[in-house]
């Protein structure tokens, strides 16, 4: 009996140690890093008479650095319907300059629409009812040698048709991701039969030879109705996109949703509106800055000067616990 004890007693004495270490351990380990939290987004503020014109000023993007700004537009003395236009300031504290059309090759006769840019800025992703293509609007991607470049030798070059992705029907909406493995993703909206509305948000991804395959329906960010024009943060922990899912209507309000994830191969959370932005107008195509911290979209809300214009919100960024 005493030998039985003995043993137990030991037992416990190591149980005990093993206690205090692992304690210890914890005590010394760093602490986890705390998640992002967000100031809620501030009043928007129209990019006025320098961008905006009279006519649809939508689907705005803008470089890494800040210091470039693309949009499309059906103002007059385009190349086409819908052109899409850059315009560039000197720092980030700096007014817009007036707005270039990008001709050609990226402007035609047909519509060009609602531009997005690889992380490294050396690709450009857009849509276009150009000839071509297999139906609709469908994707369409060019590649500049230097990311600073927009005309020349060196900028944009005759955009090529997005092999994997383009369907009879309507492909826009594009938004390109790369995590941090190299793996590419491209997200885009999609009106072909068998999603869950009228419009949906797929995800593709970037296979070796530059084609997409895999394509799946994101159905935790989409709803029975109108969801389209995705915009993935650099870091892609983030997603903003339109729906006109608090409507019920393909006619009715669009606004602007958001929905994050722990991880990059993680579930999307399920969306919530971006009530501070909210107004009785349409809220559509936004796009997220490099840094997380600016929102650029257009809206037909009062205080524009056209039948769409664009706007920009801003937030501030701490950490604590989520």
């Amino acid at each position: 009996m005493s030998n039985h004890r003995s043993r137990i007693q030991r037992r416990g004495s190591a149980l005990a140690v093993t206690l205090v270490s692992l304690v210890a351990l914890a005590l010394l380990a760093p602490p986890a890093a705390a998640s992002p939290q967000w100031s809620d987004w501030s009043a928007p503020v129209c990019l006025g008479a320098t961008i905006n014109s009279s006519a649809e000023d939508a689907g705005p993007a803008v470089s890494k650095d800040g210091l470039a700004f693309y949009f499309y537009s059906t103002r007059a003395g385009g190349v086409g319907g819908e052109d899409i236009y850059v315009s560039y300031r000197a720092s980030t504290h700096a007014p817009w300059g007036t707005p270039v059309n990008l001709g050609t090759p990226i402007n035609t006769t047909a519509n060009e629409r609602v531009p997005a840019f690889s992380r490294d800025g050396h690709w450009m992703f857009f849509a276009s009812n150009r000839t071509g293509g297999v139906g609709g609007n469908d994707l369409w991607a060019s590649y500049r040698l230097h990311t600073h470049e927009d005309f020349g030798e060196f900028g944009w070059q005759t955009p090529k048709f997005v092999v994997g992705v383009n369907t009879p029907f309507g492909e826009a909406g594009p938004s390109y991701f790369q995590d941090d493995a190299g793996t590419a993703f491209l997200y885009f909206n999609s009106n072909k039969p068998g999603g869950l509305g009228s419009a949906d948000i797929y995800v593709a991804v970037q296979q070796p030879d530059g084609s997409f395959g895999a394509v799946a329906n994101v159905t935790r960010l989409n709803s029975p109705f109108f969801d389209a024009r995705a915009t993935i943060s650099h870091d892609g922990l983030e997603v903003i996109f339109n729906s006109n899912r608090a409507t019920g209507s393909l006619l009715g309000q669009v606004d602007l949703w958001s929905a994050t994830r722990e991880g990059t191969s993680g579930a999307w959370s399920t969306p919530t509106s971006l009530t501070a932005l909210k107004t009785a107008a349409s809220d559509y195509t936004p796009y997220l800055s490099a840094d997380r911290q600016t929102l650029y979209f257009a809206s037909d809300r009062a205080g524009g000067l056209g039948a769409g214009d664009l706007w920009v919100s801003t937030r501030t960024k701490s950490s604590g616990k989520p």
